[in-house]
C-alpha cells in the first residue's frame, strides 16, 4: 500500500495482490504516519480501490467525508470517528478516492515495543476491524494519541525519536484494546491468554486440521476450556470459531486467486471437493462456483 510495488509472495493466498511495507520516506524504519488522500495520490491507477492485502498493521481514523472500507468481505461504513484496524493478511478495499480522509498509521509487527501486551496485540490478538467513536472521551483520546504519533514522526530531520514513536504507538494500541467492542463482534480480549494462544495456533493450523480436539491437545487444555475461551471472545464455540477461520481462507481464494476449487480444497484439508463444497455452502450459503462468480 505504502508505494506501487506490489509482492505476491504471501503464503497461501495465491494470486491475491499483495503490497509490502515500502515507504518512499520515512526518518525511522518500520512506521509511518500519512493520510488516506496522500496513499490515494501515490497509487492513482484505482489498485486500492480494488482487493489486495497488506503486510502491516493499518490503524485509520477517519477525520474528514464519508465511505466505505471493505475487509474480509464484510463493507464498513465510514464517517468522522470511525476506526479502523487493518492487520496483516487481511484482504481489504479502499472506498473512492476523494470521499473522505484522515490519519493512517501503518507499522510493521516487529516496531512496537516488545512488551507481553502489545506483542499479544499484534500479533496474537483478533480485534474488531471497526469502530465508531462517539464524540466524548474515547475519541478525544484516540484522536490525541493519533496527533502525537504524527507529529513525533514529522518532526524536523534528525530529531525523530524511535522510542519515543514505539512508546507513543503502543499506548495508541493499548488504548484502543481497552474501548468497548462492538456488539455482535465479541471482545477477543475477554478470552485471555488461552485464546490469545488458541487463535494463534489456529494461524498456524487452520490448513490442517479443523478437530477442535487436536488444537486442545497442541495446547494442553480441554475442549471444554476452549469453548469456554471462544464464547467469552466471540460468542461462538471452538468448532464454530475454527470454520469459520477456514471459510474465510476459502472465500479469500475463490475471489482472488484463479486456483481450481479441487486446488483450495486440498490446500484446506478437505480430501474431496465434494465435501468441501458442502462445507462452504454450509457457512456461507452458497457454492463455491457461484461465490467465485459474484466476486470476480
Amino acid at each position: 500500500m505504502t508505494q506501487a510495488r506490489a509482492d505476491h509472495s504471501v503464503e497461501g493466498d495465491g494470486a491475491i495482490p499483495g503490497f509490502g511495507f515500502h515507504p518512499p520516506t520515512s526518518p525511522v524504519s518500520g512506521i509511518e504516519v500519512t493520510d488516506l488522500a496522500t496513499v490515494h495520490s501515490r497509487m492513482s491507477d484505482g489498485r486500492l480501490e480494488r482487493v489486495h492485502r497488506v503486510d502491516f498493521h493499518s490503524v485509520v481514523l477517519i477525520t474528514e467525508g464519508s465511505g466505505e472500507h471493505a475487509v474480509d468481505f464484510v463493507t464498513h461504513p465510514c464517517r468522522p470517528g470511525t476506526l479502523l484496524w487493518i492487520r496483516p493478511g487481511q484482504v481489504q478495499r479502499f472506498g473512492r478516492a476523494g470521499t473522505m480522509n484522515g490519519t493512517l498509521v501503518l507499522f510493521t509487527p516487529a516496531f512496537p515495543p516488545h512488551l507481553a501486551s502489545t506483542d499479544r496485540l499484534v500479533h496474537e490478538w483478533y480485534g474488531p476491524v471497526s469502530r465508531q467513536l462517539g464524540a466524548g472521551r474515547d475519541y478525544a483520546t484516540v484522536s490525541t494519541l493519533v496527533s502525537q504519533v504524527r507529529a513525533e514522526f514529522t518532526r524536523p530531520d534528525g530529531s525523530v525519536s524511535r522510542e519515543i514513536l514505539q512508546l507513543l504507538l503502543a499506548t495508541l494500541l493499548l488504548h484502543i484494546a481497552r474501548l468497548p467492542s462492538p456488539g455482535e463482534h465479541g471482545d477477543p480480549g475477554a478470552g485471555g491468554e488461552i485464546y490469545a494462544r488458541f487463535r494463534a495456533e489456529l494461524e498456524r493450523s487452520y490448513a490442517s486440521t479443523r478437530r477442535a480436539e487436536d488444537y486442545a491437545h497442541r495446547l494442553g487444555y480441554t475442549v471444554k476450556t476452549l469453548t469456554r475461551a471462544c464464547l467469552a471472545a466471540t460468542g461462538q464455540p471452538v468448532k464454530q470459531v475454527i470454520d469459520a477461520r477456514v471459510a474465510l481462507q476459502a472465500q479469500r481464494l475463490l475471489a482472488h486467486s484463479d486456483q481450481p476449487v479441487a486446488v483450495i480444497a486440498r490446500g484446506l484439508g478437505f480430501s474431496e471437493p465434494t465435501n468441501f463444497g458442502k462445507f462452504f455452502t454450509r457457512h456461507t450459503g452458497t457454492t463455491p462456483g457461484d461465490f467465485r462468480r459474484a466476486h470476480q
